[in-house]
């Protein structure tokens, strides 16, 4: 299969795009290197021993989105401004990258015939749970941030779409908490990019780059008061992404998938572990 991967040279695109030529797709990375380097391209290459045909330009970009269709079978949708903090202080962006950034996309499949589409949705679409363990049933609607708004606005895109068009299949996995790297080291996290979760600020404080972390907050009901996150492998979440390509060729409509552990860790066990493996004391309570 041709599949375009919008924001593939990002984190969780690149990853995707190594699972996806692994399983023997051909791939298309459509990027405006906003949060991206092309080194990627060599680095994936020598990975999976092919390189990736590369597209370098805006998704908000009608013609080029409608270009770097041709020919293709299915689209998994990366592409998007991902940082919850930033989002809170430029909306704006936020939703013209994001939300107006995905009607281009869909208006463009629209026309070119193309009506498969997996989406890099968020669990912000939750947002403050009230139970637990939280499941695909559990009412969305309440997003505290930008960010978070922008991703369960693009859901409801997509279930109106595949209401409207019966052939449309569209698939939204809601990520937890992506970490971790390609086991080549080749790929993962960029360092200069902007963290968003707990990981690449301990990584930085055991690579020297930070000098210590503060943790704030020592009074949620955990064991040890620190907040819990369930954190996802990129890997894994990769290997999500490739299974839900068949899917998406054999089915039509719309679906929510959850992809995390379903386990928690707290920040202390997470910066515990750092510390273990990097010899290094990185915590200063806040």
């Amino acid at each position: 299969m041709n599949i375009l991967l919008t924001g593939g040279m990002g984190f969780i695109g690149s990853h995707t795009a190594v699972v996806l030529i692994e399983a023997g797709h051909d791939v298309v990375l459509f990027d405006n290197l906003s949060n991206a380097d092309r080194s990627v391209l060599d680095r994936i290459e020598t990975i999976t021993g092919r390189r990736p045909v590369f597209i370098e330009g805006d998704i908000r970009d009608a013609a080029a989105m409608e270009k770097a269709l041709d020919g293709v079978d299915a689209v998994i949708h990366f592409a998007g401004l991902k940082a919850v903090g930033e989002s809170v202080s430029k909306p704006v962006e936020y939703y013209d990258n994001n939300v107006n950034g995905t009607l281009v996309l869909l208006a463009a499949m629209r026309r070119k015939g193309v009506n498969r589409i997996i989406f890099s949705s968020s669990s912000t679409v939750y947002g403050t749970p009230e139970t637990l363990p939280l499941t695909e049933d559990c009412p969305t609607g309440e997003p505290t941030n930008p960010y978070g708004r922008s991703k369960l606005h693009i859901e409801q895109i997509l279930a109106d779409v595949c209401r409207a068009y019966p052939e449309f299949s569209a698939v939204c996995l809601r990520y937890f908490n992506p970490i971790g790297a390609h086991p080549s080291g080749l790929i993962g996290e960029d360092p200069n990019g902007i963290p968003n979760n707990l990981l690449p600020y301990v990584a930085r404080v055991a690579h020297g780059t930070l000098p210590r972390l503060r943790v704030f907050g020592h009074d949620y009901p955990t064991p040890d008061g620190t907040g819990v996150r369930d954190f996802i492998h990129v890997m894994d979440l990769a290997d999500g992404h490739a299974k839900a390509v068949p899917y998406i060729m054999n089915h039509t409509g719309w679906i929510a998938i959850n992809l995390g552990c379903g386990r928690g860790y707290s920040v202390l066990e997470v910066v515990k572990a750092f510390e273990k493996g990097s010899s290094r004391k990185s915590v200063e309570r806040g």
